[in-house]
């Protein structure tokens, strides 16, 4: 094995999703230099199916206040655990929303759903290879047609993920996983 595949290997199997993270934030510019690493995944027609919307600093409060609303908090009256929540969403220093057309057409649907998370892993591994990580979220609020608009989800969209992002303060141990001969099936002729 050569000393390229040996360092791409300990890149993906050495990555994990970080759910805590220090207080120190990431520059945009490196998260777009990210972004622009990841635009290399592999898309059908390089149609290019993904928007971001990143949210930092001040513009935090906009994803938690649509999260907030998400949760059916009005005016001074916020469910304990949504607020439980948002505080913990203003300890990370970025959230980057991840959307994509929903082309009525199922195969380009699933064409474009398949770039996108390529995309998306794209992001987290030339992430991790800077210091930096992350958290793949796909919640049920997402889904919210108060979370969509808040955030400037246009219709027709699909939000993919939301990836909470920055360096970690803590870093899990790897779990294990299934033998890949365990779930591989080979075909040969004979």
């Amino acid at each position: 094995m050569s000393d390229k595949a040996s360092l791409i290997d300990a890149l993906i199997t050495g990555r994990r999703s970080i759910k805590k993270f220090q207080s120190k934030s990431v520059a945009i510019q490196e998260m777009i230099d990210i972004l622009e690493v990841a635009k290399w995944a592999p898309n059908h027609k390089l149609t290019e199916p993904w928007r971001f919307l990143l949210f930092s600093g001040e513009g935090k409060e906009q994803f938690i206040n649509a999260y907030l609303q998400s949760q059916g908090a009005k005016e001074g009256e916020i469910p304990p655990k949504a607020e439980k929540k948002a505080a913990y969403f203003r300890q990370i220093p970025l959230h980057l929303v991840v959307v994509m057309p929903e082309d009525p057409r199922q195969k380009t649907w699933d064409e474009d759903y398949g770039a996108a998370s390529a995309m998306i892993q794209n992001i987290q591994l030339a992430a991790w290879a800077r210091g930096i990580g992350m958290i793949w979220r796909t919640n049920d609020w997402i889904y919210s047609p108060v979370f969509r608009e808040a955030i400037g989800v246009k219709a027709g969209e699909k939000i993919i993920a939301t990836l909470m992002i920055g360096y970690a303060e803590f870093v899990p141990e790897a779990k294990e996983r299934t033998s890949i001969k365990d779930k591989l099936t080979v075909i040969e002729n004979k």
